[in-house]
């Protein structure tokens, strides 16, 4: 069967697939009068994403926070194996190119996430900022979302807990030495291989791994407290680098580390196993055979419990190596809890008439 494609470059995906809850599709027709197109860049288009709201509750047990925001929706970095990559299709956009190209962005972040904070029923408790997709993709350069919903959890003294894999977070240091004086604050860089190669055609707008790793290392000597999370581990591809790169991360100052098993829900199956196919070729089915050995047979599952962690003897010795390094290089210490005591709202302000 003909899998149809795109002519982008420099993006995660090539793979021209339509939302799943679209009935109506067209596909091109080769009457033998086209040529072939020539892959052509495509700009990133953005959108403005007008919600009320900003926080979302989580009703998973798989993750450890209740709520947390998002200031973009879709995601420039690109990488092939995100499992956020679905959510575009609930606006009427596809898990493709469209969740690289066609941002939603929440220009009233800052302001909507105050009121959050305004509102007297809000009881204060760490919010995760990146639950879905990168606060620090490339727009946020630009836009600076993400650091005006930094100055607000300051001025309110809310915790607040980040996951990025861009250098940019460097950029907000300021802000987060004074969240972290005050116990408001960790972060954690994601690292998935220190192939830059290999992170160069899966990751392919993110910043280079040995760039990750220096923004652990400055964020460590500013005293913040930074951890690194190796996901998602992709079986028969990547798990072999995990003593290099737990090693690594604690020669740069991290404190922590976690990890995740590669997800595949939905249309991210066939996007990943397409980039699998094309960039690497000759190990495509060897990491096909080992994803399977830690999904019960299959490409993925949706199930509480072993989404992020897998099933089966593979699995487990994956955990069983990740679980001895992290010990060995002295990133087994519990994450400290952060301070919920700190909370201030603003005084309402009354006018006083003569």
């Amino acid at each position: 069967m003909h899998t149809p494609h795109t002519n982008m470059k420099g993006r995660g995906t090539t793979l021209a697939i339509k939302n799943r809850f679209e009935r109506l599709t067209v596909e091109k027709f080769d009457d033998g009068w086209e040529t072939a197109e020539e892959p052509v860049a495509t700009e990133t288009r953005f959108y403005d994403d007008n919600s009320k709201t900003l926080l979302s509750k989580n009703d998973s047990p798989d993750v450890g926070f209740t709520y947390s925001i998002n200031p973009y929706r879709g995601c420039e970095h690109g990488c092939v194996y995100c499992y956020a990559r679905p959510s575009h299709e609930y606006l009427g956009m596809n898990a493709a190119g469209d969740f690289e190209t066609k941002i939603m962005v929440k220009r009233e972040a800052p302001r909507l996430l105050a009121e959050a904070f305004q509102k007297k029923s809000w009881e204060p408790q760490t919010i995760m900022l990146s639950g879905n997709t990168d606060c620090y993709q490339p727009a946020e350069r630009r836009l600076r979302l993400t650091r005006g919903c930094l100055e607000v959890f300051l001025k309110y003294k809310n915790p607040v807990s980040l996951i990025t894999k861009n250098f940019l977070i460097t950029r907000d240091l300021d802000i987060l030495r004074r969240l972290a004086a005050d116990g408001l604050v960790h972060v954690a860089i994601s690292i998935t291989t220190l192939d830059a190669a290999l992170a160069r055609v899966m990751e392919p707008r993110t910043a280079q791994p040995e760039r990750r790793l220096a923004a652990v290392e400055m964020l460590a000597e500013a005293g913040v407290p930074v951890g690194v999370m190796v996901a998602p581990i992709i079986p028969g591809l990547t798990e072999h680098e995990i003593p290099a790169l737990l090693r690594a991360a604690s020669e740069h100052g991290a404190q922590f580390a976690g990890m995740t098993m590669l997800r595949l829900p939905l249309a991210v199956e066939p996007i990943f196993l397409e980039w699998l196919e094309r960039e690497r070729p000759l190990q495509a089915s060897r990491v096909i055979a080992h994803i399977k050995d830690v999904r019960g047979g299959n490409m993925s599952s949706g199930s509480f419990g072993e989404r992020m962690r897998g099933t089966g003897a593979s699995a487990d010795a994956i955990r069983t190596m990740f679980k001895l390094y992290k010990k060995k290089y002295g990133l087994d210490a519990p994450l400290r809890r952060l301070n919920v005591d700190l909370f201030q709202r603003d005084e309402p302000q009354y006018q006083l008439f003569a």
